[in-house]
């Protein structure tokens, strides 16, 4: 099922389906836009008719408070995680990458929960799991997800704080990008960083145009190596 042209209340898909005595499942991605390291999605269950004030857009936190809501999101729900590696968003573009990421955190998920399912929420992408294998559950899909859905702000923020993590342990394998500082994506310190070290291993090659091209004379393109 597609977005939604009225307005949507916030946890109106929760508050619906609780009801029914089912569960809602939350799905959300982070390092879409981002030049280098995979594409990370999660998908959550809270526990029926419980939720919390901590449940927000993992943007718009700080640090400790993504770190306190993590904690809590571990300790009461259901949750998996789906990760895409670079060389397959090279492959399949970064909106079907997206995709498979969020499929595979959805699965991952529905196969290891015994309780009945009544809908599945996703922050703006279209999400069909006719080939999955999974019963026919409602999937439901509309933007600023995070903002209307407790469940799809649980998923951002394990997928932030998942990614995170690890482009923090891959600035210690790949020194020089700063990849802790701007987790991957195309700030002023990044952009230095590969005209001056070029591309690393975990870089997307596809998304490299704009920053190899930016400032960068035909001499220096030409002795460039995308690995």
């Amino acid at each position: 099922m597609g977005k939604h042209a009225v307005k949507i209340h916030k946890n109106f898909y929760e508050k619906s389906v609780w009801q029914q005595k089912k569960l809602v499942v939350g799905v959300d991605e982070v390092g879409r836009g981002c030049s280098a390291g995979p594409v990370v999605t999660a998908a959550v269950i809270l526990p029926l008719n419980r939720t919390s004030l901590l449940l927000k857009d993992s943007k718009i936190l700080s640090p400790e408070e993504r770190n306190k809501a993590y904690r809590w999101i571990i300790q009461n729900c259901q949750y998996q995680i789906g990760i895409v590696h670079h060389r397959l968003i090279d492959q399949h573009n970064i909106y079907q990458a997206t995709k498979i990421g969020m499929k595979r955190a959805i699965v991952n998920l529905l196969t290891h929960c015994n309780d009945p399912i009544g809908a599945i929420v996703i922050d703006a992408m279209p999400i069909s799991l006719v080939k999955t294998g999974l019963p026919d559950i409602p999937v439901y899909h509309f933007y600023k997800g995070e903002t209307k859905s407790s469940s799809i702000a649980a998923a951002s923020i394990i997928a932030k704080v998942t990614r995170d993590r690890m482009m923090e342990s891959y600035e210690m394998l790949f020194p020089g990008y700063s990849l802790g500082q701007h987790k991957g994506y195309a700030t002023p310190t990044h952009q230095t960083a590969l005209h001056t070290l070029q591309a690393s291993l975990i870089h997307r090659q596809t998304f490299l145009g704009a920053f190899l091209d930016k400032g960068t004379s035909d001499d220096t393109k030409s002795q460039q190596t995308l690995w």
